[in-house]
Parts: C-alpha cells; sequence; structure tokens
C-alpha cells in the first residue's frame, strides 16, 4: 500500500455528496458552534443500529429540542426535559437515558461555556491520544448515569465518540470541525464493523476482537501515511459497506498490500 494510493482514494470520496446516509449530515444544518457539538453528541451517541432508523431517531430529537438545541438545553430543567424526550425511544436507549445525558451536557455547558472548553479543561499535551481526556470528558457529563457514552478504560473502542471527535476537531470538505485546542494528531479512528473488516484486509491489524487495541493498531498505520491526521481517511474508506454502491471488496482490489 502507498501514501498516494490513500490519498487518491481521499480526494475521490471525501466529498459532501457522499455523507448520506450518515449522521453527520445533520451537522451541516447548525451554524454555531455551541449547537453543532451538541448535535455531534447526540448524532453520534445513537449512531448504533439500522443506519436509516439511526437517521429517524436523531431527527425526532433534534424536532423536540428546537432550532437552538444548547439555548433549549441551557433554559430547561432536568425535569423538563425528561417529559419533553419521554416518548423518544432508539433500540434499547430510553428517553430517559437519552434526557440524564443531555442533562449532563447542560451542567457541563454551564461549568465550562462549551463542550470544547468542557474536553480542553481535561486534556493533557504530554497524552499519545486524545483517549484519556476523551475518558475525562465522558465522565464529567455522563458519569455512571449513561452507557451513552463508553469509556476506553473498560477496553471498549469507543468508536461512537472516536466518530464525535472526528466530527468536532476535523475540517474539511466533509467533518465541519469548530474545536480548539484538540490535535488532530491524536485523534483515534473510529473502529466499527465496516473499519474492521478493511483493517484486517489491509494488513493494519492482526486482531479478531474489534476493540479498543485494533483501534489503536489501525490508528497508528494510519499515522505512516499522515502523521499530522490520522483520521484523514476514515471517511472515504468507510463508504465502502455503507453505500450499496460501493464494495469492500473492490476497495481492497484497489488498495496494494505493500510490505
Amino acid at each position: 500500500m502507498t501514501k498516494d494510493a490513500l490519498d487518491r482514494l481521499y480526494r475521490r470520496f471525501n466529498r459532501r455528496r457522499y455523507v448520506h446516509p450518515d449522521p453527520l449530515e445533520f451537522l451541516y444544518a447548525y451554524p454555531d458552534l455551541r449547537d453543532r457539538e451538541i448535535v455531534g453528541l447526540i448524532a453520534s451517541s445513537l449512531a448504533y443500529g439500522r443506519v436509516a432508523q439511526i437517521l429517524s431517531s436523531v431527527r425526532r430529537v433534534l424536532d423536540r429540542l428546537g432550532p437552538s438545541p444548547c439555548a433549549f438545553l441551557m433554559e430547561t430543567s432536568p425535569k423538563s426535559l425528561a417529559r419533553v424526550l419521554a416518548p423518544f425511544k432508539h433500540r434499547f436507549t430510553t428517553g430517559q437515558e437519552l434526557a440524564e445525558l443531555l442533562s449532563g451536557v447542560r451542567d457541563a455547558v454551564a461549568r465550562h461555556g462549551s463542550l470544547n472548553r468542557c474536553f480542553v479543561a481535561g486534556y493533557d499535551d504530554a497524552d499519545e491520544t486524545v483517549l484519556p481526556a476523551l475518558e475525562r470528558f465522558a465522565g464529567e457529563i455522563a458519569g455512571r448515569r449513561t452507557y451513552l457514552l463508553p469509556c476506553p478504560a473498560a477496553g471498549s473502542a469507543c468508536k461512537r465518540m472516536n466518530l464525535y471527535l472526528r466530527w468536532m476537531v476535523r475540517k474539511d470538505a466533509v467533518d465541519p470541525g469548530g474545536w480548539a485546542g484538540v490535535p488532530r494528531a491524536k485523534l483515534v479512528a473510529p473502529l466499527d464493523t465496516h473499519m474492521a473488516r478493511i483493517g484486517r484486509a489491509l494488513g493494519f491489524t492482526k486482531r479478531k476482537a474489534a476493540n479498543l487495541g485494533m483501534a489503536l493498531d489501525i490508528t497508528r498505520a494510519f499515522r505512516r501515511f499522515s502523521p499530522g491526521d490520522p483520521v484523514k481517511y476514515d471517511f472515504a474508506l468507510t463508504r465502502f459497506g455503507i453505500r450499496g454502491e460501493l464494495d469492500v471488496e473492490e476497495l481492497v482490489g484497489t488498495l496494494k498490500i505493500v510490505d
């Protein structure tokens, strides 16, 4: 495999016309960063299950929060928020659980001014990756109240949270970005079933279990090609398997493995 091959793939597929169906698309409707970071957290937290169901669930939540999710949360008590979200259900996520998460978001924004500042407050430049900061961020927002923000300490690949960080930290034709103080170089690849399959097929990892170890293997492999931005290729690669017209076998055939 060569960097040129990955860069060609990035140039070809890292475009907004390839975003749908992806919950990332909801973030584009929110130019205010304090709204967008909350929308991104909701969309990434619910990003499990069938994609059509994910998009429907995220839309139902956002419709309840109105044009400014940040303003809505800051003006709404936890009890009122629980009532607003009571009818909500996404697979095994209840409206009560989502309300608890968003109450934690509300409290974090009240303390720090934004979710960006909340994350940076737990970031240490001496850390090799963003994972320790992610642990602190999830703990401050969720504590023990919800499983919607998984933590790396338990060995989880934290796919949804690493996806959220990719959206908020990177800025290019696809990722809207906006967050400051978090280096792209320390992001970790969001590991879903598509990336796990691709990573094994391309020789990035020999692990069978799609866990945190595999996510770090794949991230280290990406760093060889893009040290300052290791998750640069994530969006383009994961279009294969997400979009019906793009096949993973075609991808593997295109990206020849070079020892």
